[in-house]
């Protein structure tokens, strides 16, 4: 009895507490309130110039937020159509058409199949002068968004230069769905794939449809795609991962400082397939619902995870209205996959001197078990069953694509040859190639090699330590040497510069299914799941915790080889 009396008191004395520290909350966000609304109103009454009421406190806003993370964020009204177009629905009113600035000058670079702007045959190159007469010169990107989109139905002209020539095209706005799964259907040696782009509204249906067909197909091997997939919405992850695992299995469980916030999430519905081989394929730009995905599959044992280190983001967010139509992002808990880790990689609780997140110490991070005990960890992302090295484009490739120097070769591609066989097999002639380079005399060329940072790095320090002159040969050597080598990276480096130029190419006859299909002939991620498929033993091997992982490419120190 005593005890219990002793118990009692505990009990309340934590609650006198929690409610004191409750209204001591509550008093500092009064205090600090009034405070900032009298400096605010103080500032826009006296300062010596005008000032910009609303931008002055979405300035202040943003400033607060950015001392949080990056996902905490305030959304004006403003841009509320924009933000339920990147983070909620995947339908909005306009032409179908990507469009690129260019030395300036606004073009069409990309036609999406069966809508407005593919129906008035728009093409990409084609050069947009003028959208209803207003002329889109000196307009920025979120001007000319606004001006293409509107209401189904509503016309829209568009003036655009081609060949040289002015062309007017009157066009009638669509409702142009962006689906989450871009690609789905059987991909060869009797492979199933899903390529999931996005986490929004209907992302689980369209993933259950996708399966159901591929079902059809009797498959010995399902390939789930969640590569430079950002995530999306918490419930429809839950929703993908009831596709594959039984009724009540827990997927994911968010904890946060409010009580409130600390939700579990289990499946709810009888699976599509339970049997069938899975792979999940992600990279180091798969986050959030994808991890969820990856992280939840894994810890179940019901699909191995191959490609790279995922992104690790581990924060769930929730959207809250504000007065006047504009509202706040904040996050509001941690996520913990069914083994129980976080995949969290930054903390930004604990910011460094210059206010940058760093990652969590490799101390911190903690051993958890799956489902049949293989060793899984928190912190850093979801790592692969399967390593896959990542494609890492060369400097010269990388300075082309962000000079658009592909553009205009893939457009004149497309009207020397009006049409292809198909895009699974196309490849571009070593002829073909030799034109590109030729295209690309009058062209600025120029890029630092990594070798020439460190160059330049080195040079830097040979200065600091005052030994520039007894170095000062070497280095215009080795200068002399890189810029040599330079010049032959063209050919050194044809494999995937071609690659990324068939890319374009592909795009202007099969749009974006075509420039997936086309893709599958170099993807790697997807080989390794397709040599996987035939090798039931490294299967089982893998689900047991048998060995370690597997690499494909060079092996790393936290890793091991069991080719």
């Amino acid at each position: 009895m005593k005890k219990l009396k002793y118990s009692l008191l505990a009990a309340g004395l934590g609650v006198a507490v929690l409610s004191f520290s409750f209204k001591e909350d509550l008093f500092l966000v009064s205090k600090n309130l009034d405070i900032f609304a009298s400096l605010y109103k103080e500032i826009n009454i006296n300062y010596v110039d005008d000032t910009n009421a609303p931008q002055l406190m979405k300035t202040g806003i943003d400033a607060m937020l950015d001392s949080l993370d990056p996902y905490t964020e305030y959304v004006p009204e403003s841009e509320i159509e924009d933000y339920k177009l990147k983070y909620v629905s995947t339908q909005y009113g306009g032409i179908g058409a990507g469009t690129v600035f260019i030395e300036g000058k606004l073009f069409i670079n990309e036609v999406s199949e069966g809508y407005p702007a593919n129906k008035s045959d728009i093409k990409a190159g084609d050069q947009v002068v003028s959208i209803n007469g207003i002329a889109i010169k000196g307009k920025d990107r979120q001007e000319i968004s606004q001006l293409l989109r509107g209401p189904k139905g509503t016309p829209v002209d568009l003036l655009v230069i081609r060949d040289g020539k002015e062309i007017t095209k009157k066009l009638v706005r669509d409702e142009i769905k962006q689906p989450n799964v871009s690609y789905s259907g059987m991909v060869g040696d009797g492979i199933g794939y899903i390529k999931l782009d996005k986490f929004l509204e209907n992302s689980g249906q369209e993933v259950k449809d996708a399966l159901l067909a591929i079902q059809k197909e009797n498959p010995k091997g399902v390939v789930l795609d969640l590569r430079n997939n950002g995530g999306g919405i918490l419930q429809e992850a839950v929703k993908i991962v009831n596709l594959f695992v039984n009724k009540d299995q827990l997927v994911v469980t968010q904890k946060g400082k409010n009580v409130e916030k600390t939700i579990t999430y289990k499946t709810l519905l009888a699976p599509v397939s339970t049997s069938v081989p899975l792979v999940v394929l992600v990279n180091g730009n798969s986050a959030s619902a994808s991890e969820i995905v990856a992280g939840s599959l894994q810890d179940l044992d019901r699909a191995i995870v191959i490609g790279q280190r995922s992104y690790g983001k581990g924060l769930v967010q929730q959207t809250f209205n504000l007065p006047y139509n504009s509202l706040v992002k904040v996050t509001v808990a941690k996520y913990y996959t069914p083994s129980g880790r976080c995949i969290q990689k930054l903390d930004y609780a604990h910011k460094n001197a210059d206010g940058i997140a760093e990652r969590f110490a490799d101390s911190t991070m903690v051993m958890y078990q799956t489902k049949a005990g293989r060793n899984v960890y928190s912190g850093n992302g979801v790592y692969p069953d399967i390593v896959v090295d990542a494609i890492k484009l060369s400097p010269i490739t990388i300075s082309m694509l962000n000079k658009n120097l592909f553009f205009n070769y893939a457009n004149q591609y497309r009207k020397d040859k009006p049409s292809l066989a198909s895009a699974k097999t196309f490849q571009l002639s070593d002829a073909d190639y030799a034109a590109f380079s030729g295209s690309l005399a009058d062209k600025d060329l120029t890029y630092l090699s990594r070798t020439e940072r460190l160059l330049s790095d080195l040079r830097l320090e040979a200065e600091k330590e005052n030994k520039s002159a007894e170095v000062k040969t070497d280095l215009e050597n080795l200068k002399y040497k890189l810029t040599s080598s330079k010049k032959t990276d063209l050919v050194s480096h044809k494999a995937e510069i071609k690659r990324v130029l068939e890319t374009q190419i592909i795009s202007r006859y099969f749009y974006e299914k075509g420039r997936i299909e086309q893709s599958f002939q170099y993807d790697k991620e997807l080989a390794a799941a397709k040599n996987l498929f035939t090798n039931q033993s490294q299967i089982l091997a893998i689900l047991k915790g048998d060995g370690n992982y597997k690499v494909i490419g060079k092996p790393t120190k936290a890793t091991a080889s069991i080719d």
